[in-house]
């Protein structure tokens, strides 16, 4: 089984075989805890299923069923894949963008504020236009951090992390006096002119919240896809990531580089938003960064910082974190284990690189043995 797994570690498909790999020993860990705590494993991943629609539910409520969970699965995906996608464009060009959270505030409410309360626009003209809205704001946010990082040396970190705070409390003062609903003291929900998901669609017999988001996320995937691997601004931008000074030295430019690889996550941050926002909550928390925007750093990691791969990956997460709530009360163990799930995941997922190595030192050690025994035997 050890050579097994070293082969495939060290083989073609190494990445793959990683991210496979931390999903298992994810499962391995979080099914321990679970005994640790008095609980059935086995019932715990059965609940986690059955919240996201992929298992019946001994018992459903009126009107709802096995598709409604799944719709609800599929509206939460969506958002998180793009929010993954925005993280992985600086990825790939060295940049770590932590700031996904408050970019998908920021569109989200700018959306909400200039389209999902306007009652005169139909549903062909504000649908559009909140696309537009959350992509546009978004690259600007992502411009000016690329901008910041390029021409001062800011390190994107940093300027992420204050620029969230920034968002936060902007758009939190906006909501409190302007947009909040008294009763729940959030916004107001939007128009369903402007929402980015159908709600109470009749399909086989329940009612269904279909999302608009979710062929969007995985179109983009593969243009995302297709830009790194296909396209010479593509290779420009992962050559800036593997060595920024070697990548100036054959021409490509770099400032140029840093700062349109943040716009490019900016606006898929900004698309994230608009599909969290004005489709899977339709409405804002006040001074709450969505914790999505973390969530997705994992999904990229497990991912491998593959677009295609992301889609498995948020695949995953989503089902941790969307089926938590019937877990928990079907298990009775709190829905934020979910949350331990994912990190623990992230934590196996980060390690890839350690256990490709343990592979090819594993596999050398045997190829020295060999060479040894044959030499003995000459």
């Amino acid at each position: 089984m050890k050579k097994f797994l070293a082969r495939r570690l060290e083989g073609r498909h190494s990445s793959l075989w990683a991210s496979a790999l931390a999903i298992v020993l994810t499962l391995i860990t979080a099914g321990v805890l679970l005994l640790v705590m008095g609980k059935n494993p086995l019932v715990a991943f059965r609940g986690f299923l059955q919240g996201c629609g992929f298992l019946p539910k001994e018992n459903y409520g009126g009107g709802s069923g096995m598709l409604s969970d799944l719709f609800d699965f599929l509206n939460y995906l969506a958002p998180l894949l793009l929010a993954s996608l925005a993280f992985i464009a600086g990825f790939k060009t060295g940049l770590f963008n932590i700031g996904i959270s408050g970019q998908m505030l920021l569109s989200g409410f700018l959306a909400t504020a200039f389209v999902g309360y306007n009652k005169g626009l139909s549903a062909a003209v504000a649908k559009p236009l909140v696309i537009l809205i959350g992509l546009a704001a978004g690259c600007l946010i992502g411009a000016l951090i690329g901008f910041l990082k390029y021409r001062f040396n800011i390190h994107e970190v940093v300027s992420t992390i204050m620029i969230n705070y920034i968002i936060s409390y902007m758009t939190g003062f906006f909501i409190n006096n302007n947009y909040v609903d008294m009763m729940t003291r959030t916004s107001r929900v939007c128009t369903a002119a402007a929402r980015l998901t159908w709600t109470n669609v009749k399909i086989g017999g329940v009612n269904c919240k279909v999302p608009l988001g979710i062929a969007v996320a995985i179109l983009i995937a593969f243009v995302v896809q297709f830009l790194f691997d296909k396209t010479s601004f593509g290779f420009e931008l992962k050559a800036v990531g593997l060595n920024s000074q070697c990548a100036k030295y054959i021409g490509v430019g770099v400032g140029k580089s840093i700062v349109l690889s943040m716009a490019i996550s900016g606006g898929l941050a900004g698309l994230a938003g608009v599909t969290y926002y004005l489709g899977y909550t339709n409405t804002i928390i006040p001074k709450t960064l969505a914790g999505m925007g973390y969530d997705s750093i994992s999904v990229a990691l497990l991912g491998n910082s593959s677009p295609i791969g992301a889609i498995f990956a948020a695949i995953i997460v989503s089902i941790f974190q969307q089926g938590a709530n019937y877990m928990s009360s079907r298990v009775g163990v709190a829905k934020e284990i979910a949350s331990l799930i994912t990190g623990i995941m992230l934590l196996y997922a980060s390690c890839g690189n350690y256990m490709k190595m343990i592979a090819h030192g594993s596999l050398q050690k045997e190829l020295d043995k060999s060479s040894a025994r044959k030499e003995e035997e000459r």
